[in-house]
């Protein structure tokens, strides 16, 4: 067994405090289904607590106020110790939620100091004051921190998230009460650790690890200015409800059933190689996973042969092994969830092509082959609904237009992808579905563009200018004429 890691306090603006309440959340390892960690779990009392330190930090200390290049120097030194302690924080992450090591490292705190670098790029070329020859006269548009962000993230990509949340609303001048999930709050003490030697003022962070409830009373406080969650549609409409009694200004990033779409003339070897990681990354757990593979009538037997040869040969097992890609799902609730839906889609009428059950030889542990479904109708739930999971649907198509309709029939609309031999038609395809990312021959997500999703994807940017502007109000001064 693991060493246990305990925290017995709350980083309440910056400092360790004892908890108001005495509960406790157990963290429990995905793969031996131990427990691995403890923190408290915090009360409305705490979040009362963090709320009031985070309020006078922003109204009456000096992080608002402080030079962008002064924010700017701590904000650089907590992305530089994310860097110095990345394989620490991969390592912690992957024995919380079951994320493969190797993917951890690059993705959950690689990914994580990328975005806190690009945000730093972002925030020193940002626009905050231009003026402009308005219908009565001069005026100066001006761009202000907006004020305490609660920020909700979730346990699949914990850090990859906070950084998306927290980099922005910190170069901005905002002060942030973080809620990490239940399931992977022990990396959430690390990056407090870090922001308190980076020099973080007092006030500006609080981390609360809680439930449910105590997320809502938390979305809910009258003294929080914005929130940005990450998180499931029903959660994101829940927030949103709760966020609306106090005008609060919200940024939803939701769900995905994104579709990579293979025309006639792709390159299979390059779709293969190009699709089954983004298909299966950490997990299937993952808002941008390429769920749906669309791909034509006339080719569908080769593709198939090989989509189901090359997820069949993905190793699965210990997260920690740096030979695993694909390990454990996060909690056994999720287990279940992915089971029940192989279930229905054989129910349905799909046919398992690989997969469909627990691996054999890994009784213990939360478990779930890498399944691909075949012959999959976009009218089955598992081509309709989020299974978060590694459960993805194999859709054939007559023609483009068809390809196309299938891909933009979906309630999301959150990424996708298109293979194809000609780069300038994989471009015209992109501008036809209807998601907030896509990519062409490739599957990215680049921190200097906007990130966020159509229809019940989200609300709201993550990453470049646009998600750097959601954490700034627009204010507009209005000067004597011949000023």
């Amino acid at each position: 067994m693991a060493e246990l890691v305990e925290h017995g306090q709350l980083y309440i603006g910056g400092e360790l405090a004892d908890p108001v309440g005495k509960d406790v959340i157990e963290v429990v390892s995905p793969h031996t289904e131990e427990v691995i960690g403890r923190v408290p779990h915090a009360s409305r009392e705490d979040v009362d607590r963090a709320v009031a330190v985070a309020r006078r930090a922003f109204d009456e200390g000096d992080w608002p106020r402080a030079s962008l290049e002064e924010r700017t120097g701590v904000v650089t030194r907590i992305k530089d110790g994310i860097a110095a302690r990345h394989e620490e924080i991969a390592r912690m992450i992957s024995s919380e939620n079951g994320s493969p090591y190797s993917w951890s490292v690059l993705a959950q705190a690689l990914g994580a100091m990328m975005v806190w670098d690009s945000a730093i790029k972002v925030a020193r070329d940002f626009p905050y004051e231009e003026r402009r020859d308005g219908v009565l006269g001069p005026i100066l548009v001006r761009r202000e921190p907006v004020g305490v962000v609660a920020a909700v993230v979730p346990w699949n990509v914990p850090q990859f998230v906070a950084a998306a949340k927290l980099a922005p609303a910190l170069l901005a001048g905002c002060s942030v009460v973080l809620k990490p999930s239940p399931e992977s709050p022990l990396d959430a003490y690390l990056l407090g650790e870090i922001a308190r030697e980076a020099g973080l003022p007092e006030g500006v962070l609080s981390i609360l690890p809680a439930d449910r409830e105590v997320s809502e009373y938390l979305v809910g406080h009258p003294g929080i200015d914005k929130v940005s969650f990450t998180g499931s549609v029903a959660a994101g409409r829940r927030v949103m409800e709760v966020a609306a009694r106090n005008l609060t200004r919200v940024t939803l990033e939701l769900g995905g059933k994104s579709a990579a779409v293979v025309l006639p003339d792709a390159d299979l070897g390059a779709a293969v190689s190009g699709i089954v990681p983004a298909a299966w990354m950490n997990n299937g757990q993952a808002c941008v996973a390429q769920t749906r593979i669309l791909v034509p009538r006339a080719r569908y037997d080769e593709f198939a042969d090989a989509f189901a040869q090359a997820a069949g040969a993905l190793e699965v097992g210990d997260p920690l092994d740096p030979a695993t890609r694909v390990g454990p799902l996060v909690a056994r609730r999720q287990q279940r969830r992915n089971l029940d839906y192989i279930r229905i889609g054989q129910e349905e009428g799909a046919k398992i092509l690989t997969g469909g059950g627990r691996p054999p030889g890994l009784d213990k542990g939360w478990y779930v082959e890498p399944t691909l479904f075949g012959d999959v109708h976009n009218s089955m739930r598992i081509a309709r609904e989020e299974i978060f999971g590694p459960v993805v649907c194999l859709l054939p198509y007559g023609d483009e237009t068809e390809a196309v309709k299938i891909a933009n029939d979906s309630e999301y609309g959150l990424s996708g992808s298109v293979w194809t031999a000609d780069v300038g038609h994989g471009v015209e395809i992109a501008r036809q579905v209807r998601t907030g990312t896509y990519s062409v021959n490739t599957f990215s997500l680049d921190m200097l563009g906007p990130f966020g999703g159509y229809k019940n994807s989200g609300l709201g940017r993550e990453f470049g200018p646009e998600g750097y502007g959601e954490y700034l109000e627009h204010k507009m001064i209005h000067l004597p004429a011949g000023a």
